[in-house]
C-alpha cells in the first residue's frame, strides 16, 4: 500500500510556503498545518485506490463534512466492481472493519454514543 510519506513530505512544503506568503506560523491561526484528521482522509483515499474491489473510474469520494457535537463525519463515497449484494456487503464490512482498527494510528476514535443496557435488558415486570 502507498505509503504517506511523499504526501506528508509534499503538503508540508506547500504549506510552508503557503506560510511564508502571509508571513504565518502554523502555530497561529493565519497559518495553515497538516492535521490528523485530514491524514486520515488522504489514508482511506490511498486505501480505496488500491483495494482490487472498488471502482476508479466511478465516482470518487470521501469528504469530510460538517463537524458537529457528535464529531467530524467523514462521508465515503465510491461503488465496489462486484453487485453481487453478498459481496457488496461483505467488501463493505471489510473497509470499515479496516478504517476502524487504523483510526488509533491518527490519534482518531469513532463516536459511540453508550446506551445503558440494564435499561434494555430489564423485563417488563420489573420496571
Amino acid at each position: 500500500m502507498t505509503t504517506l510519506t511523499n504526501y506528508i513530505k509534499d503538503r508540508i512544503e506547500e504549506i510552508n510556503s503557503q506560510n511564508a506568503k502571509v508571513n504565518a506560523q502554523s502555530e497561529n491561526l493565519n497559518g495553515r498545518t497538516l492535521t490528523n484528521v485530514g491524514l486520515f482522509r488522504k489514508y482511506i483515499y490511498n486505501y480505496l485506490t488500491e483495494s482490487e474491489y472498488i471502482r476508479n473510474d466511478l465516482t470518487f469520494l470521501i469528504r469530510q463534512l460538517q463537524p458537529s457535537q457528535s464529531g467530524i463525519p467523514i462521508e465515503i463515497y465510491v461503488f465496489t466492481n462486484d453487485t453481487n449484494w453478498i459481496n457488496y456487503e461483505n467488501i463493505q464490512s471489510d473497509i470499515f472493519d479496516h478504517l476502524l482498527a487504523a483510526l488509533p494510528m491518527f490519534d482518531l476514535a469513532a463516536f459511540q454514543i453508550i446506551s445503558d443496557t440494564n435499561e434494555h435488558t430489564k423485563s417488563v415486570t420489573d420496571k
